[in-house]
């Protein structure tokens, strides 16, 4: 019998507080080999709400499970239509301070490697390079029976020419560009097979229930074995596909550091955490560091 995944997590007793010292992540920062392992947090301040905050998604919307979306069409037609609104909003997003702050970091030799569990780009948009993408990308398409990845692009042009005047007004859009729509407001979108083999597309991103692919979970584990220390930035570490690599840090004794302003499930294993917003943050420490972000653009 599958389970369905862990969507929330509740603090518990004893967790140490939250701080508003930004000098241990200086301190990191500063000696170099920092391994960042980012989360939805960092990106809601270019206009995509997280999972679990204040105002989260999860308060209202219950993710699309790999389960759901393979056992029946009518769960991908919603879904489809739900993602392809999401996705004339969540196109668009620009990075942040949060974001450019990294790619600043990275320029200038500070980090040893990226990892975010996000599906949106934005730290590559900032700048990022060799970004470890956790649960994949949504600007990706994979067909479930011949294996093809095409782009997301092209796959928006076809849906609007099989549903020209699909434009209703969503409730909200969601970390993983889902938009609310109601049944109703869903009618009879129309969803496109493969061009190859008629197969089912599925946006190239890990969905909740679904397993992040071994080998690049190895990749992830490699980069924090070769870390000095783990900063993660705005990420609750509710699901284990994250928390597993502040665990992994924590036992070798390497010192893993939070900013995110809310509790998480890593906080029992951190030397620190941060509640302070991403962007003013890390802008913070770029100057304590003498490391010039880019402006916005």
């Amino acid at each position: 019998m599958r389970m369905r995944p862990t969507l929330s997590w509740t603090p518990t007793e004893g967790l140490p507080p939250g701080t508003a010292d930004l000098e241990p992540v200086v301190e990191a920062l500063g000696a170099g080999g920092v391994l960042v392992l980012s989360g939805a947090g960092i990106s809601t301040e270019s206009g995509i709400p997280d999972y679990r905050g204040e105002g989260g998604s999860l308060s209202r919307h219950t993710p699309m499970t790999y389960q759901d979306f393979t056992a029946g069409a009518q769960a991908r037609r919603r879904y489809w239509a739900r993602s392809h609104l999401g996705w004339r909003t969540f196109g668009r997003a620009r990075p942040n301070a949060g974001h450019r702050a990294v790619a600043a970091f990275q320029r200038h030799g500070l980090l040893g490697g990226v990892i975010t569990q996000n599906v949106d780009g934005l730290h590559q948009a900032a700048g990022g390079e060799d970004v470890v993408e956790l649960h994949g990308s949504l600007d990706r398409v994979v067909c479930l029976s011949c294996g093809a990845l095409s782009p997301r692009r092209e796959l928006a042009r076809r849906l609007e020419e099989a549903n020209a005047g699909f434009a209703p007004v969503a409730a909200g859009i969601n970390p993983d560009g889902d938009a609310d729509l109601t049944d109703e407001q869903v009618g009879d979108f129309r969803v496109v097979p493969c061009t190859r083999c008629g197969g089912i597309l599925k946006p190239d991103v890990v969905f909740f229930g679904e397993a992040v692919p071994p080998a690049r979970v190895e990749h992830c584990r490699a980069l924090v074995r070769r870390a000095t220390s783990l900063l993660v930035l705005g990420s609750s570490l509710t699901v284990m596909s994250g928390l597993r690599f502040v665990r992994q840090a924590a036992q070798a004794g390497k010192p893993v550091l939070i900013v995110n302003q809310d509790p998480t499930r890593g906080d029992g294993h951190a030397l620190t955490r941060v509640a302070l917003p991403l962007g003013a943050a890390l802008t913070t420490v770029a100057d304590r560091l003498g490391v010039p972000v880019d402006p916005a653009a």
